[in-house]
């Protein structure tokens, strides 16, 4: 193995692969347009809708109540829905969503519940509609309000001090710092984002240093020039790793400027729900996540180049190489379901624990045993995957597959 002849086929063919628009594509413009459109854009865009969504007035129907004008007019009287008139096909209408909610109350409601009598009163909502859960959780608030005024009001007409209702106050605070609410909210995405990117830029070079080559007729050519194989495999091998970590560093800094830009636009949108949410990330946090998408490269261009040398054509690598989206995709998304949590085994899952570390990195969080681990395994696996793409490319079978 010469270094000398790794570097001249390494500059080789990163200046070919910059000449192809598919390469510079997946390199440049995909992570720094689409990163800030799906990572920022979604949530200001989501952020935005919801806000809406909370702003909208919703239109409920009240079914029954005509023996209880109490809780009726409390209804009516409270400007945060609107009452419409009480109609047989409610249920179609709120799945329609013609109304977003019905309040059904029981028969003599007012009566019962002057003498102490518990009624039932039922909301009926679409589930999975979110206006209609955000009117369903409106009109819970107004009734729960409703309910303490009159159990207040029950026990003063008997000389029963209210305090009773309330024996203690109830407060919150949030003592984590802003940089791990918006890691632990956020970090999951980033490293999903990342190794996605990340494994799309070394898919179109890894797949026409291989096959391309074999298409254009230019890989016996290369392989009568005098340099062994194991260094036009390295070489090459390096190249797609370059165009992996360069949209993987592009998509990291345009994630990073795109959130310098809108963090005050996040902050006022999330705020509104909560009025004490500042958005950070930790920017070492970041820095710390490529570090470990490092070893994932590699393994992705390694696996990719062993692949894409079994096919005879540029569309045949692309039929080989777009089921391993999913075999990416899948543990990236897992990681980010509630209750996947780091440990041993996940560990040693490839991706899966990349991501489940990342978002602990972004969180502030450095469990250093389980970053050592995997990192470690990381690298293993790709030097498996660069010696399965090194001993392939010796075998003439594969290269002059017919």
């Amino acid at each position: 193995m010469s270094l000398r002849n790794i570097g001249v086929v390494y500059r080789k063919e990163l200046v070919d692969s910059l000449r192809d628009r598919r390469t510079v594509v997946s390199m440049f413009v995909i992570p720094i347009l689409l990163f800030p459109a799906l990572s920022v854009g979604l949530g200001l865009l989501g952020a935005t809708m919801m806000n809406k969504a909370k702003e909208e007035i919703p239109r409920v129907m009240i079914i029954g109540g005509q023996d209880s004008p109490r809780i009726v007019e409390a209804l009516k009287k409270n400007d945060k829905i609107q009452i419409v008139p009480e109609s047989a096909d409610f249920e179609t209408q709120i799945t329609d969503r013609k109304i977003r909610a019905a309040v059904v109350l029981p028969p003599d409601f007012d009566a019962a519940a002057n003498r102490g009598e518990a009624g039932k009163v039922l909301v009926d909502y679409y589930e999975g509609d979110i206006k209609s859960e955000l009117t369903q959780k409106t009109v819970r608030d107004i009734l729960r309000d409703y309910r303490m005024d009159l159990a207040k009001s029950l026990l003063t007409a008997k000389g029963v001090s209210t305090g009773l209702l309330e024996p203690f106050s109830l407060d919150e605070n949030n003592v984590a710092p802003p940089e791990k609410v918006g890691g632990s909210g956020f970090g999951g995405m980033i490293p999903y984002f990342v190794i996605i990117l990340a494994f799309t830029g070394a898919m179109y070079p890894a797949m026409d240093l291989t096959a391309g080559e074999k298409e254009r007729g230019t890989m016996e050519t290369i392989l009568t020039s005098p340099v062994s194989r194991t260094d036009l495999v390295l070489g090459k091998f390096f190249t797609v790793v370059t165009a992996s970590l360069a949209t993987a560093i592009l998509a990291l800094c345009s994630m990073g400027i795109s959130f310098m830009l809108a963090k005050n636009t996040i902050d006022r949108l999330l705020s509104k729900n909560d009025p004490s949410f500042h958005f950070s990330l930790d920017p070492r946090g970041v820095l710390a996540v490529f570090v470990m998408i490092l070893p994932l490269s590699v393994l992705f261009s390694a696996s990719m180049l062993a692949v894409s040398l079994f096919a005879k054509s540029y569309r045949e690598a692309q039929t080989y190489i777009s089921p391993m989206t999913f075999v990416v995709i899948l543990p990236a998304i897992v990681a980010l379901l509630p209750g996947v949590e780091l440990n041993t085994r996940t560990a040693l899952v490839p991706i899966l624990s990349t991501t489940l570390v990342g978002k602990e990195l972004m969180a502030g969080n450095h469990p250093w045993g389980f970053i050592a681990l995997i990192f470690a395994s990381s690298c293993v696996y790709a030097s498996i995957a660069i010696g399965a793409a090194v001993t392939l490319f010796n075998r003439e079978s594969v290269l002059f597959r017919s």
